[in-house]
């Protein structure tokens, strides 16, 4: 019998929604709250490496995740000059296992659409516009007051309400979240036909530069530059700054560039932030980047999430107490892995910053022997 017997889940975002389908799919009643008023995320791509996609295995959506991404292969990297001279290509490591694929791309709101219906398919219990007022821990268990008014016992509470988790600074957790220094345009455009698998670029008017495609008809672009603000930026003013930064790449550049006007674009700043072992505070658990965060340098922020959501899972499921033993096992399984990745995130993003060449592929290498390896 599973140690919890109902569960409250804050955030929808991947590892929320992981870690909601699987308690709920073991039986487990669990309710989820989102404070938007719908199934939302950042309209541009995302990557996902082995390891993710062997989680959106378990889940049960790897397929129809398939069916609307684009798996790939390799990584190619590139000098930032007018010939595009390849450095190197690296195969991806078939770090899920047998039959997944080792790297996808895909459009991220497809992902939190397909990851919500799972949810409630598994008999997830979803409310929009809805947040947390109060939490007050018991013995054996967690009395929550709902904005609507409402309240509930639960025997846990698993906070996965992102970066700034308003859970978090609920309990009361210190944690100092910084920019790395980086600032990064993230474009979501049609794919060009030459653009089969992911890139990279470093040097030229950006830190670096890359794409992923997402589909058989769309790509992820993303370009680094020292963080700014750059909120005040009309449209226009957005499409001119890329331009400007990816001015001296070619290739499929071309054709990106000349698809800005029908693109997506957003800028973000890469933040970090890593909470020490443990996560929980009493009956109520950090996961995803409510306890860790990395610059997207290894594509592996995600992939942290939705490893947390299955291992704190299966603990639970398996386990028929929450008690100290519960805890210490979540850390043991999840601390060092996540600090590696964190770690080896923030060193790739510095040598970007301080113009180093970096020895990237075994960094790339270093990640996917730790990643191939069940969490």
């Amino acid at each position: 019998m599973p140690a919890v017997h109902n569960v409250l889940v804050v955030g929808g975002g991947v590892a929320g929604a992981a870690s909601a389908t699987l308690l709920a799919a073991a039986g487990v009643p669990v309710d989820l709250i989102e404070i938007k008023p719908d199934v939302t995320a950042l309209g541009s791509g995302i990557t996902l490496q082995g390891n993710a996609l062997r989680v959106l295995d378990h889940l049960g959506v790897l397929d129809e995740c398939i069916s609307v991404g684009h798996p790939f292969t390799t990584l190619t990297v590139r000098a930032p000059d007018a010939e595009g001279t390849v450095l190197t290509t690296i195969n991806s490591a078939p770090t899920g296992g047998p039959g997944v694929p080792p790297t996808m791309g895909m459009y991220r709101p497809d992902l939190a659409r397909i990851l919500m219906a799972r949810a409630e398919q598994a008999g997830v219990k979803t409310r929009f516009s809805t947040t947390i007022t109060t939490l007050t821990q018991r013995d054996n268990g967690v009395d929550v007051r709902f904005s609507d008014g409402t309240s509930t016992h639960y025997d846990l509470v698993i906070a996965a309400d992102g970066l700034r988790s308003p859970t978090r600074r609920m309990l009361g957790v210190q944690l100092e979240t910084r920019s790395t220094g980086l600032g990064i345009w993230r474009v979501f455009a049609p794919r060009p036909v030459e653009a089969t698998g992911a890139e990279l670029r470093y040097g030229g008017n950006c830190y670096y530069s890359g794409y992923t495609p997402t589909s058989w008809t769309t790509l992820y672009v993303h370009l680094t530059e020292d963080a700014q603000d750059r909120s005040e930026l009309t449209p226009e003013e957005k499409i001119a700054t890329v331009h400007e930064l990816s001015a001296g790449y070619h290739g499929p550049w071309d054709e990106i560039r000349d698809s800005l006007d029908d693109a997506t674009i957003h800028y973000t700043w890469a933040e970090t932030h890593l909470l020490d072992a443990p996560w929980n505070r009493g009956r109520v658990v950090l996961i995803g980047d409510a306890s860790h965060t990395c610059p997207p340098t290894i594509a592996q922020g995600a992939a942290m999430g939705l490893e947390d959501a299955l291992v704190l899972s299966e603990l639970l499921i398996d386990s028929d107490r929450v008690d100290e033993r519960l805890w210490e096992a979540f850390g043991e399984r999840r601390y060092d892995r996540v600090k590696t990745v964190v770690d080896e995130s923030n060193q790739l993003a510095q040598w970007q910053l301080d113009r180093v060449s970096g020895d990237v592929p075994a960094l790339m290498a270093r990640i996917a022997e730790l990643v191939s390896v069940e969490p």
